[in-house]
């Protein structure tokens, strides 16, 4: 396989790191992207102009559009474009700050719209190439305690389905990746937990406040994640979804038979509010 060029975004840590490591390694050029300057100078020194780093912040939208022209610019060409940058934020919907909500929101969500939207106009230019979203399993299905996660990943997922069929015509294929639980920073580091209200003590909503307790480590290994997710990037046609992990697709296929079983048998009932004749 011909030496490809991607571009990912938080690079300095979680799968954007492992992924980012596992590329070097195999000679791919890699464009990467971090909040803070500096974080990533170690790849730098090792791997030279083989590896372009640029300071993003994927919540300043004028900054994405510069960024990812900048990198389009000077590497010529960007064959795989991955949305990694985002973090966890936990706890029941009334507990969370209007920060944090917006915070949230900006970054996992419209964060991962807007680097898709400056990418579009160079991808149709040269012809093709990939788009890959990291979700998680929480874009299918849901916890308690996590509603704001939940909204911002089932958002880019309609986002990111809805965008695969819009680019199609022009040899672009999208990816959404679900990993389930990994044993990355973003469980102990990066994850944000509300503040607590002693109303949902003894709720379901209460479990996620355990969620950065070290002595339950996720059953998910990142290198084994990173790996099947460079590999989807050389797969035709593009697998809309990849689902890694056993808790994911277990979590994954619960909730979409149960979906099915609430839905199914309002057949009749849906199909009776048609316009008719007799109306």
């Amino acid at each position: 396989m011909a030496s490809r060029t991607w571009f990912i975004t938080g690079v300095n840590s979680g799968f954007g790191r492992r992924m980012t490591e596992q590329l070097l390694e195999r000679g791919e050029r890699v464009a990467g992207t971090v909040r803070r300057p500096g974080s990533v100078d170690d790849l730098r020194r090792t791997y030279g102009e083989q590896f372009w780093v640029g300071h993003l912040d994927v919540t300043d939208t004028p900054n994405v559009r510069a960024v990812v022209d900048r990198a389009f610019a000077e590497l010529g060409r960007i064959d795989v474009v991955v949305n990694n940058a985002g973090y966890g934020l936990f706890g029941a919907a009334e507990e969370l700050t209007d920060e944090q909500v917006v915070a949230q929101l900006n970054t996992n969500l419209l964060g991962s719209i807007q680097v898709v939207r400056a990418a579009l106009p160079h991808l149709r230019a040269q012809g093709g190439g990939r788009l890959i979203q990291i979700s998680s399993y929480g874009g299918l299905a849901t916890n308690p305690g996590a509603s704001l996660y939940h909204a911002a990943k089932w958002g880019i997922e309609g986002f990111m389905e809805g965008t695969a069929r819009d680019v199609a015509p022009f040899g672009i294929g999208v990816s959404i990746v679900e990993p389930g639980g990994a044993r990355t920073e973003f469980r102990f580091d990066s994850l944000q937990l509300a503040e607590p209200l002693t109303a949902y003590d003894d709720t379901p909503a209460a479990m996620v406040r355990g969620a950065k307790d070290r002595s339950r480590l996720p059953l998910g290994d990142p290198a084994k994640m990173a790996a099947r997710i460079i590999d989807s990037a050389g797969e035709e046609p593009a697998p809309l979804r990849l689902v890694l992990g056993s808790d994911s697709y277990r979590f994954v296929t619960g909730a979409l038979r149960e979906r099915l079983a609430q839905i199914e048998p309002q057949e009749t009932l849906a199909a009776s509010t048609d316009w008719t004749s007799e109306s």
